[in-house]
């Protein structure tokens, strides 16, 4: 198809429900992605944080082909190793738990607000969530999402949520019943602006949590497989989650959400309880072993830590360059840059330039490049993003 055939396709075949980049794409390797035209680009925000490994890595790829021959779906009443392997990778690199697989980060959310109310067991279902968390689009994830704007049309929502500020101990506290049952929230806050939760505040929620015999759960749909230096989030924290939802970068540019349930709870599912026709397939499963072995054979976790620290002097040598950029934070390769303007314009000067970004929040510059990454390309990036600052800031 020609390039105008495909864009008068989308318009006439497609619902428009994302505003989209003006580029198409017909091949992806690393940190790169070339169009139909042949033109090359940096991708330092790779599948909204799916690609935390690049693109079509050789160890995920090498993966997929060898399932791809055998079998690709089976249901869920019938056994396949690849699921036990990766079950037991997730609980190896996270806590003793068990899983539950599912094909989104907002399937895995819609499963912890049900696990939630289960263990209530009818007597206790209120869920606290933050001011400008993100949880997902089916109508339980939106519910729970602090940002009125994703709810806007969709009333009457899901009852049973509260949303209290981020990093607000006291706030949070004042919001807890006899009903709460769970409280859910993001360790960084992606799409909400790059938030990143203090420690003492997380400490403080699982005391809570505790004491008031509450689930915690973390979201780690875009903070989980080494975006922030750990395999999860939660190891920077010192704080183990009783549920922990995962998804984009697990299923290395596959589909899987999973809900990782503390093993001592476990058994408030009862067969019947729950269930994902697509979730945990031999396809999925073979792939998202790949990603493990990529990350830990490629020593990415090390890279991240590393690159890290580099990537934050660039960013923060771009806030001493220009009075445009208010504040850089974010943790390991989850980079925010707030503007004191909106972000769109520069958005769009990368992408022109051959750099793709993300902006958040309409002021925050969102980067996440691979755990791959090395100086190379962020000097690159960082180069491409300032050239942008010093054109829009004038």
């Amino acid at each position: 198809m020609t390039k105008d055939e495909i864009l008068k396709g989308y318009d006439e075949y497609i619902l428009s429900t994302y505003t989209r980049m003006p580029g198409i794409f017909v091949k992806g390797k690393g940190m790169n992605l070339t169009d139909i035209s042949g033109k090359k680009y940096l991708d330092f925000f790779p599948g909204w944080g799916v690609s935390n490994v690049g693109h079509c890595h050789p160890k995920i790829m090498s993966a997929v082909r060898d399932q791809v021959d055998k079998l690709i779906h089976i249901p869920n009443n019938l056994f396949h190793p690849h699921q036990v392997k990766l079950a037991k990778e997730i609980v190896r690199w996270s806590f003793p738990s068990k899983v539950f697989f599912g094909n989104s980060g907002a399937e895995a959310c819609e499963g912890a607000i049900k696990f939630c109310r289960a263990y209530g067991g009818g007597n206790r279902h209120e869920i606290i969530t933050m001011e400008n968390s993100f949880h997902g689009r089916t109508l339980g994830a939106l519910s729970a999402t602090g940002q009125k704007k994703y709810q806007q049309g969709f009333a009457p929502l899901v009852e049973g949520f509260k949303t209290v500020p981020f990093n607000d101990i006291n706030a949070l506290k004042s919001a807890v019943t006899d009903k709460t049952v769970g409280i859910m929230l993001e360790l960084v806050q992606g799409e909400g602006g790059v938030n990143v939760a203090e420690k003492e505040y997380i400490k403080e929620i699982r005391k809570i949590c505790d004491e008031k015999k509450i689930l915690l759960v973390f979201d780690e749909v875009q903070t989980g497989m080494g975006r922030t230096g750990e395999m999860f989030c939660f190891k920077n924290y010192g704080v183990v989650p009783d549920i922990m939802i995962l998804a984009k970068s697990l299923g290395g540019g596959l589909p899987i959400g999973v809900m990782v349930v503390k093993k001592e709870l476990a058994e408030v599912f009862k067969p019947g309880m729950h269930a994902s026709t697509f979730g945990g397939s031999p396809l999925v499963c073979k792939a998202a072993l790949g990603v493990f072995k990529a990350i830990t054979s490629d020593k990415m976790l090390k890279n991240a830590k590393a690159m890290s620290e580099y990537v934050f002097i660039k960013a923060n040598d771009l806030k001493n360059k220009f009075s445009c950029v208010r504040e850089v934070r974010g943790l390991g390769l989850m980079i925010g840059i707030e503007l004191t303007m909106p972000g769109k314009a520069i958005v769009e000067e990368c992408f022109q330039n051959g750099l793709i970004i993300n902006c958040t929040h309409d002021t925050v510059l969102r980067l996440m490049p691979a755990l791959n990454v090395t100086k190379k390309q962020t000097d690159k990036a960082f180069d491409m993003i300032g050239k942008a600052l010093a054109k829009f800031s004038k």
